[in-house]
């Protein structure tokens, strides 16, 4: 990751036509779009967009990484972060509930395509400015699909939905059992009827499903959203916003490749990922990418954001929280990897994807009350399923 990563050239070059950038002159909207230019003013706002580094700055990344890299986390309490990984998350949950994460309006800003443009007067004015990006080191769940939620406005419901006191008595697992023994392949599915499909990995509590709903009232969008975590999926359906005409939210392992996802291969419009992929075993990625291709339709595409080679969170680990190279574990059992752009091509243009966007979002956070600097570094990425009828 060299300076040009994070250059306002090829911001605008990885941007695809159709994106914001492309309505603001090859600047990309991100929050008011504010750039430091003088230095002297680094504690006038909370956060800059697309800051440069040094060279000195990167190569003492480059270094801090190489020390806290050094010593590695034991083999065999590896493989126990590994087994009780569902665990770990579900903890994570029932300690934070809904409380930690604000939901993520800046997704219609960055990613477009979640309204699509037949559906752009549907809008709703959004609170944009003071919304940051993944500010916490942590990501709400490990591997799963997952929808939006927006706690700003009560949903209403069909005769079909359940109400919130029966929705607690209903197990996901038992729903989600149901649900495998589905003939997919048949019309037979949640949301067989919809015309514009959309699936999460890795909802959490639901803090991209509700926004997306609020936001996007076209009648023929269907969510579908899912997370490692029973507990995140409990909040999810628990929520008073949850509504079962529009979505569904299970329980799902991102990397078993024994378990079917609860629709058919190719009627999928858009799968996003919004950091959790960073949270799997690096060897399972790839397979996990090509299986979230084949859902995608002709045309359809994966939305990404996660965490990027030396963002504040990897320099702020101890020495013994490394698992393998760029991989490691926090404190409460979770673990977290940070990607190369060039890690992220590979493993889409393997899955059989075409690069729309792939580009490295430096920001500078700052605590004006502590007077602290904090150099956030995320990769953003679009890729689409060919048209072509050879594109397995």
């Amino acid at each position: 990751m060299g300076r040009r990563s994070v250059s306002a050239s090829c911001v605008m070059a990885d941007c695809c036509p159709g994106d914001v950038s492309a309505a603001t002159g090859g600047k990309r909207e991100q929050f008011g779009s504010r750039f430091l230019n003088d230095p002297a003013r680094v504690f006038q706002h909370n956060a800059w967009d697309n800051v440069e580094w040094s060279e000195e700055q990167e190569a003492a990344a480059e270094r801090k990484v190489r020390e806290n890299s050094a010593q590695r986390v034991p083999p065999e309490k590896q493989v126990e972060y590994e087994i009780n990984a569902h665990e770990y998350w579900n903890d994570f949950y029932k300690i934070h509930e809904n409380g930690f994460f604000k939901d993520r309006h800046w997704l219609f800003t960055e990613f477009p395509e979640l309204i699509p443009c037949q559906n752009q007067s549907n809008v709703k004015d959004l609170p944009l400015k003071d919304i940051d990006h993944e500010i916490m080191e942590h990501r709400g769940s490990k591997d799963g699909l997952g929808l939006i939620v927006s706690n700003t406005q009560q949903h209403k419901t069909t005769s079909h939905n359940l109400d919130h006191k029966e929705q607690k008595k209903y197990p996901i697992d038992e729903a989600t059992q149901q649900l495998e023994h589905m003939n997919i392949n048949t019309n037979n599915f949640p949301g067989s009827s919809a015309t514009y499909r959309i699936l999460e990995v890795g909802c959490g509590v639901g803090n991209t499903v509700f926004p997306i709903l609020h936001t996007n009232n076209d009648p023929g969008l269907f969510v579908y959203c899912c997370d490692f975590s029973t507990t995140a999926v409990d909040l999810v359906r628990t929520n008073s916003e949850y509504d079962s005409s529009r979505c569904f939210a299970f329980v799902h392992d991102l990397c078993d490749e024994d378990k079917n996802y609860p629709v058919p291969r190719e009627s999928l419009d858009i799968i996003i990922l919004i950091f959790v992929l960073s949270s799997i075993v690096p060897d399972k990625m790839q397979n996990a990418i090509s299986r979230l291709s084949c859902l995608l339709k002709p045309g359809g595409m994966i939305l990404l954001r996660d965490y990027g080679r030396y963002d504040m969170a990897q320099l702020r680990f101890k020495t013994g929280r490394c698992l393998s190279e760029n991989f490691y574990v926090r404190g409460d059992g979770t673990r977290v990897y940070f990607f190369t752009q060039d890690e992220l091509d590979t493993l889409f243009t393997t899955a059989g994807l075409e690069k729309i966007q792939n580009m490295v979002d430096h920001r500078l956070q700052v605590n004006r009350g502590k007077q602290l600097t904090m150099y956030r570094v995320w990769i953003q990425c679009k890729y689409r399923k060919p048209f072509s009828p050879n594109t397995s």
